[in-house]
């Protein structure tokens, strides 16, 4: 008995030797043999449960413990799919046939999907709504459409709205207002993105946005007022987007929720643009980005006043020259001869931890000058041009040697403003 029971262990422990690949898939397929499994099942089954009526994703076991879960989660499942791949769920099984027409609504209106198409899923579709993504030039062309689409009881308690324009959209010299069925939504958003309309004032002096957390405004003709009124209503708004709008000259951010801040303009001598962007008070805030696109001039003026909690900035672009940085006391402004001139540089930005900067010429000495004013800084990201071409990597990794050297040979200077904290430069 003994010479039998031991050619059986040898058999067990077959599948650990090393094989081939050839090998393991023949093993992996001969496990699934008829004799081993029942049909229908994705592999062995246990014989303590046997598997769910329907089921149509077994596991090892033989049990589709995703269809066991209860309705409401299977829901926000699909709600977290791309519209085509949260509607084939219907196809999976019994189980998911009736899923999809009660979730919460993710709708991308978007191409390739036509406006007929988006018509129809609306219609067919209970709600609530979670997403609906449309391009901003629905807004000009087929107006009555959008608002259709907005009145739809599948879109009711929708929590995101985004109204996005192309990268290469061309620019509407008279955008058209967004349908008023747009604020139905502002007691249950928490991300919107409005783009390319006209915002007029009677309609956000009214509006409370009591969850919204993520807002932005792109290409928007707003009144200074109405844009405040619209923060001012927002108290747990975390992230702000506002690029290139026009109708205001001057934004002052007094938020204790915001931590996140993008900002763009773009000059406009026949409208009135943005020119001064003022935190007053944002003691969460921990970035603000420049939001510009290549070769436009921002003639921006960015002040920080109090953002105790500030650690990333960026990017300081050499090529505005109409523009200007101040963090308190200090402040940054893009100089033709040294990339960047520091005035008051004795009350450096000492929270801040990473920063980026878009220079011309690769200067080691002006880097170091503008390291000076933050002295805490951990990772420092560098863009550079020479003659209209982006370095070549042999040259990059010779300046960042030469600037772990410096850095190192700076930190043990007594009277050395930069300290050694610096972990990382990169040119990209």
């Amino acid at each position: 008995m003994e010479t039998q029971a031991e050619p059986r262990r040898a058999k067990r422990r077959k599948p650990e030797v090393s094989k081939s690949p050839g090998q393991e898939s023949e093993a992996n397929i001969s496990s699934l043999a008829p004799d081993s499994c029942p049909p229908g099942a994705g592999g062995v089954v246990s014989p303590i449960q046997d598997p769910p009526p329907g089921a149509g994703a077994e596991q090892e076991d033989g049990v589709d413990r995703i269809s066991l879960l209860p309705d409401a989660i299977l829901g926000e499942i699909i709600s977290l799919l791309p519209t085509k791949d949260a509607a084939l769920t219907q196809t999976l099984a019994a189980r998911w046939r009736h899923l999809w027409r009660s979730a919460p609504l993710n709708l991308d209106g978007s191409d390739p999907l036509t406006i007929d198409a988006v018509s129809g899923i609306l219609s067919a579709h209970q709600g609530p709504g979670r997403r609906f993504r449309f391009p901003a030039q629905r807004l000009q062309d087929h107006p009555a459409t959008v608002d259709a689409w907005l009145r739809s009881l599948a879109l009711d308690n929708l929590q995101e709205i985004d109204c996005w324009i192309g990268l290469f959209a061309t620019e509407v010299l008279q955008p058209p207002p967004p349908p008023v069925s747009i604020f139905r939504f502002s007691s249950c958003l928490c991300v919107a993105t409005l783009s390319q309309c006209h915002i007029s004032d009677d309609i956000t002096q009214a509006l409370q946005f009591p969850q919204l957390k993520k807002l932005a405004l792109q290409r928007v003709i707003i009144s200074e007022d109405s844009l405040h009124s619209i923060i001012a209503a927002s108290p747990v708004l975390e992230c702000f987007l506002l690029s290139r709008s026009v109708g205001f000259r001057c934004v002052r951010i007094n938020s204790a929720s915001l931590t996140s801040i993008g900002v763009g303009a773009k000059y406009e001598p026949t409208v009135t643009f943005l020119e001064e962007f003022i935190v007053e008070d944002a003691p969460c805030l921990k970035r603000i980005m420049y939001h510009q696109q290549r070769g436009i001039n921002m003639q921006l003026q960015v002040s920080v006043i109090s953002a105790p909690n500030l650690e990333t900035l960026g990017c300081l672009n050499h090529f505005d020259f109409s523009s200007r940085l101040k963090l308190g006391s200090m402040i940054i402004e893009p100089c033709r001869k040294k990339e960047f001139r520091v005035i008051n540089s004795t009350t450096p930005a000492c929270t801040v931890k990473i920063l980026a900067v878009h220079i011309k010429n690769l200067n080691l000495d002006a880097i170091i000058d503008l390291m000076r004013c933050f002295p805490c800084l951990e990772k420092l990201y560098i863009k550079a041009e020479q003659s209209g071409k982006s370095c070549c990597k042999g040259y990059c990794r010779c300046l960042i040697m030469s600037t772990d050297d410096t850095l190192e040979k700076e930190a043990k200077r007594p009277t050395s403003a930069l300290c050694n904290s610096v972990n990382k430069v990169e040119l990209v």
